[in-house]
């Protein structure tokens, strides 16, 4: 009875990860920030870490209302748009990294033997082919069981082919050898002062289960529709995956660096534990009033990313007064009249506003661009 049902709550969901996403990635000064808006720095769980596993959480959610239609469409439809959207998102987020293909340092093309060739969007494509897959052609019990069989076979991997003193820290980390073999070091993220990347091969297995969680969830509620006992059971099953979540950090740490098993319950869990709060307040309560602002985010959640990573490099190469645009806007700016830190959270929120007023007007010219 609700196959053809919109679901508002879900909309709201995706833009409010798009809308933090933002704020996150943009601060002033990534050295001046406050602590909730900072990633843990190792082991342990900041409300940043909640960002990246609630978009591919909504990745899920959206795959529910497509791909119960291939099935009457066969293979052929399933795989041609599959990996149409597969390739299209990998390529954006390589590119993403190439860009702006110009070093105006040194002046020359920059090398593309250098280019990270993973990272957020690659991860988002990888993740949806894959779980794409296991949907398609497993039943909702047998994906939960590969779900399990994923968690549990990552955990014992690190601990099998980790450094046996510590295998779930950043030099003892297993992942680090299978990225340098496949990768190359040079295609690797630089961010953690050596080279490791966060969103490389092997920690991109437990972030699958976060598809398919998200795609449980969201054809739970296409199938069950909005009511008290939906979101009830929502909430129930987000309690039990966050309780989880925690009796196992204690031998294997929630980490979000390398994407722990028990990092995957805790998101899920929250997740599960938002979405219904979602569901009641706007689908039931009807409180509306105030989710417009999220649902331009939801409506072009790509290309809006896509837009904030790509403007923001921009503003850090566009010179002003002997340094960057980026630099003069928080400090010359917003540090004229506000501390350190709070210019620094000013400037994130008046970049995530300006992404905003682009996806307002895309909005109202009712341009949404789909992959």
């Amino acid at each position: 009875m609700s196959e053809n049902q919109r679901f508002l709550a879900l909309d709201v969901f995706r833009g409010m990860t798009v809308c933090f996403m933002i704020i996150v990635n943009s601060p002033g000064d990534w050295h001046i920030a406050y602590a909730p808006l900072l990633h843990a720095r190792w082991h342990g769980f900041t409300p940043t870490d909640l960002v990246f596993p609630s978009f591919l959480f909504a990745v899920g959610n959206a795959m529910a209302f497509v791909m119960y239609k291939y099935e009457s469409l066969g293979d052929n439809v399933f795989w041609r748009k599959t990996l149409k959207r597969f390739f299209i998102i990998f390529l954006l987020g390589f590119l993403m990294y190439w860009f702006p293909f110009y070093n105006f340092e040194s002046g020359g093309w920059k090398s593309i033997g250098e280019t990270r060739i993973l990272g957020v969007l690659q991860r988002i494509a990888l993740c949806y082919l894959i779980g794409s897959i296991i949907l398609h052609y497993c039943s909702q019990k047998v994906a939960i069981a590969i779900s399990a069989v994923l968690l549990l076979g990552y955990w014992l991997l690190l601990y099998i082919y980790g450094d046996p003193n510590d295998p779930y820290s950043l030099a003892g980390y297993a992942g680090n050898s299978l990225d340098f073999l496949v990768l190359g070091e040079k295609h690797l993220y630089h961010g953690e002062g050596v080279a490791f990347d966060p969103e490389g091969i092997l920690s991109t297995l437990p972030a699958i289960v976060n598809v398919i969680f998200g795609y449980l969830a969201g054809d739970f509620i296409r199938k069950n529709g909005n009511s008290y006992e939906t979101i009830a059971k929502l909430l129930m099953a987000g309690a039990v995956l966050i309780f989880l979540a925690l009796t196992w950090n204690m031998v294997f740490p929630i980490n979000k660096k390398i994407w722990t098993s028990s990092f995957v319950l805790l998101t899920v869990g929250l997740d599960l534990l938002i979405l219904p709060i979602l569901m009641f307040v706007i689908e039931i309560k009807k409180k509306q009033k105030w989710t417009y602002f999220f649902v331009v985010f939801g409506r072009n959640p790509l290309s809006i990313y896509l837009l904030s990573e790509l403007l923001l490099i921009t503003l850090y190469l566009i010179p002003v007064k002997g340094a960057s645009l980026e630099r003069w806007i928080y400090k010359d700016f917003f540090g004229s009249f506000a501390s350190p830190i709070n210019a620094s959270f000013l400037f994130a929120i008046f970049f995530m506003l300006t992404c905003w007023v682009v996806g307002y007007i895309m909005d109202k010219k009712k341009v949404y661009i789909r992959v």
